[in-house]
């Protein structure tokens, strides 16, 4: 079986196709394009929903026939077309959804509506014998726009059991890196800079306030984390970007110092990996689950991959840990057809199948965010 995955739902335009050996258990990525706005968007600090939108007017298309060629396969090869149909940007998530009903009209081929979040969850069974990734999974799901701890008893079944009362962990990183006067995308920044902190111990000039120096007990420099230690399994990043806010509004006129920058980075990371960290930790103790994953594009962080590893292999020894390879953390349409697999192989009536005519917001899709 061969899938087509479009995904339009930020500042990526991707298509990829992806073979599927049923009687090896193993899902193989035929081609995997993505053609990326960074640049265009980083003059904002952000993504501009219309400017993304005309973005992927003009790259869809050729993205596809380049998804197409790479993959070694035409439009007959094809078995099934999926698409990203929410959550996202809007005008950006038209485009794709668009398209791949145009497509699946003019090819005759079926079509299948997939959730972002659940493409970033299935990343994580590219390149893999699928069989082997044992259920109940939980899921750690750290993006831009959602934090959530989220338990899967089996495939397509999700139990949202903790999530971001306010911010979601990658806007914090990204409000930190602006606050920092670091260039978009902020989530990298951030990690390079906390990744070249070295401890400075010569002082500024008296005038100034003393540079706070994290690795000397006396002077040692730490952001709050919230909830912490609460009751149940939700988060909270607010309070921790306006912590950095306030720190470094009080020590401004250390704001362009080197050591300063590359020290609010690491002490902002550690403070939001040790609370995901935490928190996932608690719920696995509780659950019980036999695999423990990361998913969305936070789960590129090296920091967080690493103490997440660590901790699990301290203290739940008996299960396993994966996040998705480099190629696959990040928006791609590879996961995007990789879960729509997942979906026709589960769902109980053809008819769930779409055609291009039909709503995209069908049963077939199952909202995350809402469960």
């Amino acid at each position: 079986m061969k899938i087509l995955g479009i995904e339009t739902s930020c500042d990526e335009t991707a298509a990829s196709v992806i073979e599927i050996d049923e009687k090896n258990s193993l899902i193989t990525p035929l081609s995997n394009v993505i053609s990326s706005q960074i640049k265009l968007h980083a003059k904002w600090g952000g993504v501009v929903p219309n400017l993304a939108a005309r973005e992927h007017l003009k790259n869809i298309l050729p993205v596809i026939e380049n998804s197409l060629r790479d993959a070694k396969i035409s439009k007959d090869g094809i078995d099934l077309i999926a698409v990203t149909n929410g959550p996202g940007l809007i005008p950006a998530l038209l485009v794709g959804t668009n398209t791949a009903k145009t497509l699946s009209f003019a090819w005759k081929k079926p079509l299948l509506g997939i959730h972002h979040i659940e493409g970033h969850i299935y990343a994580n069974f590219i390149n893999k014998n699928y069989n082997e990734i044992e259920f109940p999974i939980l899921c750690l799901v750290v993006s831009g726009g959602h934090t959530q701890l989220v338990l899967m008893k089996k495939h397509l079944q999700y139990e949202i059991i903790g999530e971001t009362q306010d911010d979601a962990v990658g806007e914090a990183f990204d409000k930190v890196a602006r606050i920092l006067g670091l260039s978009y995308p902020g989530g990298p920044e951030i990690a390079k800079q906390a990744l070249n902190y070295k401890p400075k111990t010569t002082r500024l000039d008296s005038r100034k306030q003393p540079l706070v120096d994290a690795r000397r007990a006396d002077q040692k420099l730490t952001f709050p984390r919230p909830m912490l230690r609460s009751a149940n399994f939700n988060f909270s990043f607010s309070g921790l970007k306006t912590a950095v806010l306030y720190f470094v509004k009080k020590n401004s006129q250390l704001a362009t110092e080197e050591q300063f920058i590359k020290q609010v980075a690491y002490e902002f990371q550690q403070a939001a990996v040790e609370v995901l960290v935490t928190k996932t930790i608690a719920a696995a103790k509780k659950y019980q689950p036999k695999t423990v994953v990361l998913a969305g594009g936070v789960s590129a962080n090296v920091e967080l991959q690493t103490q997440l590893a660590k901790a699990i292999s301290e203290n739940l020894t008996a299960t396993q840990f994966s996040f998705p390879e480099l190629s696959f953390q990040l928006d791609n349409a590879t996961m995007i057809a990789t879960a729509a697999f997942f979906r026709q192989k589960n769902i109980s009536k053809k008819d769930d199948l779409l055609s291009s005519w039909k709503d995209m917001s069908t049963a077939a899709n199952t909202d995350l965010s809402k469960k």
